[in-house]
């Protein structure tokens, strides 16, 4: 079993792929900005830390995930302020990939967007250009870290009921947030994965064949 440090805790993914891996066994230590959420944290099964990720220093990242076997990054600014974009969804996940490499943990998942391209084509007069540019540096970034690391990289986030079956293939731009749970708790336990962008909509292949297949 894995020791996880997952960043953006208290997130509606997050807390689903805590509950999912505390439910196999591992243990998932809960980064968070505000101690109210910790109830809801204990309450999918894993441990808060309190600490403002906007923040944090590389040398204060290193020593949050020292000791950990993976990092998972599902933090966000979720819209608002452009500023905090950049400071949250790229320079804080970019100084995460540079702690795990200091502190030697070499399994990183980073949760990004399906949209995660050089040409992501949004353009830099629209506010949703901080998120698209954010996440494309912070994957190119890890990928070129040395870490073990996949990019779990979703379309549209929805709270339908999850089917437990994803796809590439056109056929959607939608994904249930429990399914996305789902593939970050795959790949998390599996190292097959590493070295991959599993880029998915909702669709008709099961996760693990669905894993399997992006891992060829």
């Amino acid at each position: 079993m894995s020791n996880v440090i997952l960043f953006g805790g208290h997130g509606k993914v997050a807390l689903l792929a805590t509950k999912i891996l505390s439910d196999r066994g591992h243990t998932v230590t809960s980064v968070i900005r505000d101690p109210d959420q910790s109830d809801d944290v204990r309450a999918h099964g894993g441990e808060p830390r309190v600490a403002d990720i906007q923040e944090q220093t590389l040398e204060s990242f290193t020593d949050l995930v020292r000791g950990h076997d993976v990092v998972v990054w599902s933090a966000g600014a979720g819209g608002g302020s452009v500023d905090r974009t950049w400071a949250i969804d790229r320079d804080a996940a970019v100084l995460t990939v540079q702690a795990a490499a200091r502190a030697g943990v070499d399994r990183y998942v980073m949760v990004s967007w399906s949209g995660s391209v050089l040409d992501h084509g949004v353009p830099q007069d629209d506010d949703f250009f901080a998120y698209a540019q954010s996440k494309y540096v912070a994957d190119a970034v890890l990928r070129d870290s040395g870490l073990a690391w996949t990019v779990v990289a979703p379309s549209t986030l929805t709270d339908d009921e999850p089917t437990g079956r994803v796809d590439w293939d056109g056929s959607s731009s939608e994904v249930p947030r429990g399914d996305v749970a789902h593939v970050v708790a795959d790949v998390v336990e599996d190292p097959g994965t590493a070295g991959h962008t599993v880029r998915f909509n909702g669709g008709s292949t099961e996760i693990a064949a669905f894993l399997r297949a992006a891992a060829e």
